[in-house]
């Protein structure tokens, strides 16, 4: 249990530390990344729910055991922005270094994973 307390709780505040400061990087991330932001509500919609997600990690992280079935959307969530990254990388040639924070992702899942195998039920 130590292991999944540790590892939604790295989860959730390194997902806060990451996406936090990008509620004001609207303009810059669509001069970086052209073309700029034509949707502003996805923009800060994705943010909005993923901002959440952090935020249950860090509660499934007070109680893993208790939060155990809470693991399964958290595995979706990681495999959702991570396979789809690969995808578009390996078709469309997003940028490697997107490519390189989506395997953090992957690899956060792989650890969501380990986490619901080591909650289970003895």
């Amino acid at each position: 249990m130590r292991f999944a307390r540790w590892v939604f709780a790295v989860a959730g505040i390194y997902g806060l530390l990451v996406l936090a400061p990008m509620l004001g990087m609207e303009a810059q991330i669509g001069h970086e990344h052209p073309p700029a932001i034509t949707h502003p509500e996805y923009f800060y919609g994705f943010l909005g729910v993923a901002l959440a997600w952090q935020v249950g990690f860090l509660v499934i992280a007070t109680d893993p055991v208790r939060y155990r079935l809470m693991i399964l959307p958290a595995i979706l969530e990681k495999a959702s922005f991570g396979t789809a990254t690969a995808t578009l990388w390996a078709t469309r040639g997003v940028p490697t270094p997107i490519l390189l924070g989506a395997s953090i992702d992957l690899l956060l899942m792989v650890l969501f994973i380990a986490s619901w195998r080591a909650t289970r039920p003895r």
